[in-house]
């Protein structure tokens, strides 16, 4: 099994990544901070058209039929670059439109037109083929016509109205918006079983990649500025406890991107241990990417904790991601309930 990116996956991950750095760099999570949604459209638009949304998607339904492996790939770079915007739920959400036959919803989704936002539930209710109710966290919602939700047997596509009475939370994410809604008698528009498509592996092991590349990110930071910040007549990379720190964070990125890759070339394969590997790998990049931001903001000393720093951005937004789908102590109990493959 290789788990080495090919020729063409790279220049995939190379396109991908000089669109977030021009059309979405980072200080646009700043800049909006205050607009209601988290993403220019237009820019949004840019970016489906090229292919950013349905890289997974079949190529008869118009996307470009690659594997989870290069949507993997794809993720941890937007998590690399703090992209905004309903990838995740957008992403699966075509899959799910593409199953039910709804070829307006994926042609729309695909040309930037239609972006979708995530319905996660939290209290009281559950979500199957028949319809849901509950109280649910709305994750960029605010613009998306349509919301995924993803139950234990399966996940939906709803449409937004289904959702009154949205009241507006205050992330902790200024790059994501947050709501919440009680629904007590929804209707489900599309809905694929997951013996069909493992749309939850799929968000979990998504979210997981977004994760890993957060984690490199501050890897990445913390050794640029151990280099570079000199005091005493001496870079501070120097110096043990910092050095020490650098490579524990190395390590950290490394062991969640490859269990990462991993999860994903078992879940395309069909292995048997695929969902135990998708769990593991969104355990171990959650504890990577957490560990590592707070190890770079450190690092950063006084400046990491500043509003103009873009360190504490990514420990925000990585605390936001190990919550998605599921909460993490429900994915580690599920975990050590399977126990080590066979």
């Amino acid at each position: 099994m290789d788990l080495l990116p090919s020729e063409e996956q790279l220049e995939i991950v190379s396109a991908a990544s000089d669109f977030m750095s021009s059309r979405m760099p980072i200080e646009d999570i700043r800049r909006r901070i205050d607009e209601p949604i988290s993403v220019d459209l237009g820019i949004w638009r840019e970016g489906a058209e090229l292919g950013l949304t349905t890289l997974g998607l079949p190529e008869e339904h118009g996307g470009s039929g690659r594997g989870i492996d290069d949507e993997v790939l794809l993720f941890a770079n937007l998590g690399q670059h703090l992209a905004t915007g309903p990838f995740l739920a957008t992403t699966l959400a075509a899959r799910i439109a593409a199953h039910c036959g709804d070829t307006d919803l994926v042609t729309r989704i695909a040309d930037g037109q239609a972006h979708v936002g995530l319905a996660e539930l939290r209290d009281g209710g559950a979500v199957g083929p028949d319809g849901f109710k509950g109280t649910f966290d709305l994750i960029d919602a605010p613009g998306a016509g349509h919301l995924l939700l993803i139950g234990d047997d399966g996940a939906a596509v709803v449409e937004a109205t289904e959702f009154a009475g949205v009241e507006t939370l205050e992330s902790i994410d200024p790059g994501t918006r947050l709501a919440t809604a009680t629904v007590t008698a929804g209707r489900i528009l599309h809905w694929v079983p997951a013996t069909v498509d493992p749309i939850r592996n799929r968000a979990l092991l998504l979210a997981a990649a977004g994760l890993a590349g957060i984690a490199q990110a501050a890897a990445d930071m913390a050794t640029q500025h151990a280099k570079t910040r000199v005091q005493f007549g001496r870079p501070i990379g120097v110096h043990q406890a910092v050095k020490h720190a650098c490579t524990d964070m190395a390590v950290r990125a490394d062991a969640a991107r490859s269990q990462v890759y991993f999860a994903a070339a078992a879940l395309q394969a069909g292995r048997r241990d695929s969902d135990f590997q998708v769990l593991a790998a969104r355990i171990v990049s959650s504890r990577a990417a957490i560990d590592n931001c707070a190890a770079n903001i450190q690092i950063q000393g006084g400046m990491g904790y500043t509003y103009e720093h873009n360190a504490h951005l990514f420990l925000k937004r990585a605390h936001v991601l190990a919550h998605l789908v599921e909460e993490p102590t429900d994915v580690l109990a599920e975990l050590l309930e399977q126990g080590a493959p066979q």
